[in-house]
């Protein structure tokens, strides 16, 4: 099972690259709930959901939820997540 961390909004998954992927098979895996949790407090999204992926069968289950930062707008000295350049 892959851990993941899925946008509620656009129903996409954070990659290891810091994108955004349509597919849970490009979504970046995570060792533990917790360490996904502590990414996705980062991340300039309004909601996010923590979710565990079985790929053999398709089947996601729920394991956690949040919110982000939020919209943060491109500003000098802030990142696309966040946080300073």
């Amino acid at each position: 099972m892959k851990i993941l961390i899925e946008n509620d909004v656009t129903q996409e998954y954070f990659t290891a690259l810091g994108e955004w992927a349509k597919l849970p098979v490009g979504g970046k895996n995570f060792p533990a709930t917790i360490a996904a949790f502590r990414v996705a407090k980062r991340l300039a999204i309004q909601r996010f959901n923590i979710v565990g992926h079985i790929s053999e069968t398709d089947q996601f289950i729920n394991l956690h939820h949040g919110s982000g930062l939020g919209l943060v707008p491109l500003a000098e000295g802030v990142g696309a997540v966040g946080e300073p350049a």
